[in-house]
């Protein structure tokens, strides 16, 4: 084969981002207009992006708030974007959150609430819950984060401690009906788990949420313990009244992304298989796996004859022993140059769909079965690097980085792995 490896890799990351377009996605699930106001409210990191498209498909007055993550803005003519931090949070989102509540109180039953939601939101719209601060809600932020739990755990606790995630903001808007489009980032697609669900309810409750905070180790300030303890850090049950008038919809999907990737492959004479678009697990032992795989296709043409671009996508999690520079997607793929070292005819890149892995500005970045050999003419140990979650270090040290900067959606994350 005579493709040039990263940019095939680029091109099928780009038609997967593409199929995720929040114009095309949005046109295709309008609302109808309701009798009374249509107020727009948003968050994640691609939400500003989402409600410029809604504006432009949108036939009517709208008035309402986004808020995305600082440099994730673009720009809007009646509705008010605002920036906050991500993925630790910060007082700008507080006041953005406090400002979303208040958007939706006092609404009719005559009155439309337009959600757009995608991952980035939870922390985006901190919302400390009670006596809680937001001190304590980065804490818990900050702890689940290094805890390697799945993301259905992490929002099942970030619920418990606020004010608006659980369906809370969704309650605030009753008697309005809610209409929520959402861009899943959420293996298996869960609506109530994107961004933590704040116009979605789900039904797990704060026993639940103590069971994932002992199951996986994690120290919680005194406070936030007594809180997810009391009664009061009870959410909305999905079968709550409010909730019955309401629609929601999932928009765009890492499934629809992967179908999409796999086509472009094919359109460039490559077959693709998809192995799964909900696989969760520790980076560096999904990324040992995925080597595992290519290795045996490689050497063996099984299970897959190449060549072949094998795709995956999903939400892994990393467990952090160090405080290194890096993003579960540039993990994945140090573990998975690592396993893959010395075997010619594999290139690999690992990305996040919003163009951000981790907190640098990198999506994730490319590798091959040279990779750990030109990491170690730069002075870099590839496994010492893995050891100290500094796998954005490694790369940078090889100019392997990949950077396509905001895309404007998050469907997760994008594994394509080309054997030839």
């Amino acid at each position: 084969m005579t493709l040039d490896p990263k940019a095939f890799l680029t091109s099928i990351f780009e038609a997967a981002v593409a199929a995720a377009d929040p114009e095309l996605t949005i046109r295709k699930h309008l609302p109808a207009k309701p009798k009374g106001r249509t107020i727009v409210i948003g968050a994640g990191k691609g939400s500003a992006q989402m409600a410029a498209a809604f504006e432009k498909v949108w036939d009517g007055p709208i008035e309402g708030l986004i808020v995305t993550r600082y440099g994730y803005g673009a720009p809007t003519k009646q509705l008010e974007v605002v920036e906050a931090a991500h993925p630790v949070p910060d007082a700008a989102g507080l006041a953005a959150a406090k400002r979303l509540q208040e958007i939706v109180s006092g609404l009719s039953e005559d009155d439309l609430v337009v959600a757009l939601v995608c991952g980035g939101g939870s922390a985006l719209l901190p919302a400390p819950a009670g006596s809680l601060t937001l001190a304590d809600e980065i804490a818990v932020n900050e702890a689940l984060l290094a805890s390697g739990a799945p993301i259905s755990a992490m929002n099942t606790i970030r619920k418990h401690v606020s004010t608006i995630k659980g369906g809370r903001l969704a309650a605030a808007a009753w008697p309005a009906k809610v209409v929520s489009l959402i861009v899943s980032d959420i293996p298996g697609d869960n609506p109530a788990l994107v961004a933590s669900g704040p116009t979605v309810p789900d039904a797990a409750s704060r026993a639940d949420a103590l069971a994932a905070i002992a199951a996986y180790g994690m120290k919680l300030p005194d406070a936030v313990m007594a809180h997810i303890n009391s009664q009061a850090s009870e959410a909305p049950r999905p079968d709550d009244a409010k909730f019955a008038r309401n629609e929601v919809h999932v928009i765009a999907s890492a499934a629809v992304s992967l179908e999409a990737a796999a086509s472009e492959a094919k359109r460039q004479g490559v077959e693709a298989v998809i192995l799964s678009d909900a696989l969760e697990g520790e980076a560096r032992e999904v990324g040992s796996v995925h080597a595992a795989i290519a290795r045996e296709v490689a050497t063996r043409d099984r299970p897959f004859k190449k060549p072949v671009l094998i795709l995956s996508g999903g939400e892994t999690t990393v467990t952090l022993r160090a405080k290194g520079k890096g993003g579960r997607n540039s993990e994945f793929l140090l573990a998975f140059a690592i396993g893959i070292d010395g075997v010619e005819g594999i290139d690999a890149l690992a990305a996040d769909t919003d163009g951000i892995d981790g907190s640098e500005d990198n999506a994730g970045a490319f590798c091959n079965g040279s990779s750990v050999t030109r990491l170690r003419e730069a002075d870099v140990d590839a496994k010492a690097m893995l050891a100290g979650n500094n796998a954005w270090t490694a790369f940078n040290a090889v100019n392997d980085l990949f950077v396509p900067g905001p895309t404007g959606t998050n469907v997760n994350d994008l594994r394509a792995i080309l054997v030839r």
